[in-house]
């Protein structure tokens, strides 16, 4: 089994297998489990493998989703791993550049309204300074 992710030394490697319809994110051998839990919290899901070695995970957008909506999936949860710092690679046949676009602005809306939820305190009124005299 070839592993994209090791190949091209990405965290993420998110394309459509050969000979078949199924979009696979591959990820380095020994990723941490953050990445794993992560792609599963954006909707993708996990297989496991035993080899001789180290265990061989992926994951797939699931099969029960139409074509697009599978790359619709597998596009929305690009922005979301950049963010938590990981390096992702998806192939054109994947990839939908509106529905990036949509998830970039749905995340920075999402940082931005906690900030607008939480406003500062307003500062007590200040009293006008005495009126200073002179001698």
């Amino acid at each position: 089994m070839a592993n994209l992710a090791n190949e091209y030394g990405t965290d993420v490697e998110i394309y459509i297998k050969a000979l078949t319809t199924t979009i696979h994110a591959d990820t380095p051998t020994g990723a941490p489990a953050m990445l794993h839990d992560l792609l599963e919290q954006l909707g993708l899901e996990r297989h496991e493998y035993p080899t001789g070695g180290p265990l061989y995970i992926w994951h797939t957008v699931p099969e029960h989703l139409g074509g697009d909506e599978q790359k619709h999936l597998a596009t929305r949860a690009i922005p979301a791993l950049l963010l938590a710092g990981y390096d992702v690679n998806c192939t054109p046949d994947v990839f939908d550049e509106a529905t990036y676009r949509q998830a970039v602005h749905e995340i920075r809306t999402r940082a931005a309204r906690p900030a607008a939820q939480h406003p500062a305190p307003a500062s007590s009124p200040s009293r006008p300074a005495p009126a200073r005299r002179t001698p």
